[in-house]
């Protein structure tokens, strides 16, 4: 893992679909999502966050229009805590929006607010639906029907077969996605790095995205290298967690280990950002190979 680039990229998908000399591809995207028509995309205002990290990666894109507020962030991991990410998300956009607007939500008059709308795009290797709701409510202590605290993610699978009129409607969401897939054709036959240079002069040749790559040739190859060298990094990560897990399961059992060895594997991450050395963090117990190789990670 020595190799993986650890400092904040942009996301492929946010330099597509986030800059403001982008709005066309918004609105081709909002149109897609919201079957509507709208033509001025000088009417969308771009709202994304930009000092919010999550997983060291920008949030993608926040854009307001016709007083709806748009969250979409595409996911090349699978993750079930897109809701409470989402919440935590806009409650940040709302209190942009307040302080802006100059809202007195502490007054007696009702101050209105654009409507939330959550769309997150997958696209990575796991076997999912065409287009998956995610609730808040999945996640709580004590489950309940009750729906007065529901968030909800909409996720649209991108992958082949899934949701073909989604980017039927929205050419630069399926240019994107056609990139992606020629890079991971050829992984399978180079090297990461080599694979994304042929699949972009591919792309080129053939017309997809050809403007942006010939323009953005070298930023867009570094944004995909970390994206999917971000993916190396996680699944080795969780591959550490289900081998600590192993360990422990002999006395908790396979399934109880493997989330012991998880936590575990999170409290070395956390031991480590904060400057803990190795030794200290073996003397709490923790595996030496298993630091060593998360220090590396981590390090590098």
């Amino acid at each position: 893992m020595s190799s993986i680039n650890r400092e904040y990229k942009d996301r492929l998908f946010s330099f597509l679909f986030g800059a403001e000399e982008k709005k066309e591809n918004m609105l081709q995207l909002y149109n897609a999502l919201n079957a509507t028509d709208y033509t001025d995309a000088d009417s969308i205002k771009v709202y994304t966050i930009e000092d919010i990290l999550y997983l060291e990666m920008k949030n993608d894109v926040a854009i307001i229009l016709d007083s709806y507020l748009h969250l979409w962030e595409q996911q090349s991991t699978y993750n079930p805590n897109m809701p409470v990410r989402g919440l935590m998300y806009f409650g940040k956009l709302y209190s942009k929006y307040i302080e802006e607007h100059n809202l007195n939500i502490y007054g007696k008059k009702l101050c209105k607010i654009p409507s939330p709308q959550y769309f997150v795009f997958y696209n990575g290797n796991e076997e999912k639906p065409a287009v998956e709701k995610m609730r808040l409510s999945e996640a709580f202590v004590n489950s309940t029907n009750n729906i007065d605290f529901e968030w909800t993610a909409t996720v649209y699978n991108l992958n082949k077969g899934k949701n073909e009129d989604l980017l039927k409607k929205c050419k630069p969401l399926k240019d994107y996605m056609t990139l992606i897939n020629k890079i991971r054709e050829y992984e399978k036959d180079f090297s990461v790095e080599e694979a994304v240079d042929l699949a972009v002069d591919e792309c080129i040749r053939e017309g997809v995205l050809a403007d942006v790559l010939r323009s953005h040739k070298a930023e867009v190859k570094d944004m995909v290298l970390t994206e999917f060298n971000k993916e190396v990094y996680e699944n080795g990560i969780r591959e550490e967690g289900r081998e600590e897990g192993r360990e422990e399961g002999r006395e908790e059992g396979v399934d109880e280990g493997i989330e012991i060895g998880t936590r575990r594997t999170i409290n070395i991450i956390n031991l480590v950002k904060e400057g803990q050395s190795v030794e200290e963090i073996v003397g709490k117990g923790y595996s030496r190979d298993v630091v060593e190789e998360i220090a590396r990670s981590i390090n590098c």
